[in-house]
């Protein structure tokens, strides 16, 4: 495990209110889950989300995986802590947990 990645992993979810790990960027999504996880975050009115391109940073990109024990990405974290991947989100969105969380 690279200590040093893990470090800035946790920098970034404890700086940022919410953070998401996805594919590609808000703009252009580079897979379905993650463009599903940006239109939830959107639909609840979500200002300020800062999101980390896993393609643009091979380190992060397997970082992440070990960093929640969760193999996917979308990854949402929410006051550093990790909330889920896309299903969760689909699941926490539509039974208003999610907006909950958020402080909606």
């Amino acid at each position: 495990m690279n200590t040093d990645i893990q470090q800035r992993i946790r920098e970034q979810v404890s700086t940022h209110p919410v953070v998401l790990y996805m594919k590609g960027n808000p703009q252009f999504p580079q897979c379905g889950f993650s463009a599903n996880a940006v239109g939830i975050l959107n639909a609840l009115g979500v200002k300020e989300v800062f999101t980390v391109d896993v393609l643009q940073d091979p380190e992060i990109r397997n970082g992440i995986k070990e960093f929640a024990k969760w193999p996917t990405i979308p990854q949402l974290y929410i006051k550093g802590e990790f909330v889920g991947g896309s299903d969760i989100m689909t699941e926490m969105y539509q039974s208003g947990e999610l907006k909950q969380l958020l402080g909606g």
